[in-house]
């Protein structure tokens, strides 16, 4: 079996709610790393701010910050000039009764700070609902802060892109470019 598809087995074998909430994130981390290391580094994951109040799922740098960027990390040179995206964070909601929310946006929007840059990824068991995408859209006129919703079918795609040799990356740009068009 292909590492491509036991991932894919293994987040179709994860349990949604609490059951499965730190397998999902272990699970997503090293899938992130499989996808995007190199050209990105390798995550730092329940990374904490100094005083300990925050604590990020995943935390990726992004050192693609020269013009000589190569085929693999064109999208994070881009992401890095668009966004400041420096350290890419990424949030793991595993729910299931729960919906996903203005709440869960706001927090991941509290995560985000300056010297990480303006580009954060939620990975999602399901869809944000109507909350979370009025409430990014704040977010985005306020802070000028971008969070991409990526589902698990969404993730599952990246590794099949991935396994046909081509960018994962591309799609996080379809999605950015996707925001863009449909925010207000």
């Amino acid at each position: 079996m292909s590492q491509v598809n036991d991932f894919i087995q293994r987040l179709d074998a994860c349990p949604m709610g609490t059951a499965g909430w730190s397998r999902f994130e272990n699970l997503c981390t090293e899938i992130l790393a499989f996808l995007f290391v190199p050209p990105l580094n390798q995550p730092t994951r329940q990374g904490r701010t100094y005083s300990g109040v925050n604590r990020r799922d995943a935390i990726i740098p992004n050192r693609n910050i020269t013009a000589n960027a190569t085929e693999n990390s064109k999208n994070w040179h881009h992401l890095y000039l668009e966004l400041e995206a420096r350290m890419i964070l990424f949030e793991f909601k595993n729910y299931d009764a729960t919906e996903i929310g203005h709440e869960e946006v706001n927090q991941t929007r509290n995560y985000m700070t300056a010297a990480m840059g303006r580009l954060s990824i939620m990975i999602c068991s399901k869809i944000p609902n109507d909350s979370a995408h009025r409430q990014r859209n704040t977010v985005y006129n306020q802070d000028n802060k971008v969070i991409i919703f990526i589902t698990k079918e969404q993730l599952k795609e990246m590794l099949l892109i991935k396994d046909r040799n081509e960018d994962p990356s591309d799609l996080i740009m379809d999605l950015i470019e996707r925001f863009y068009i449909q925010h207000e």
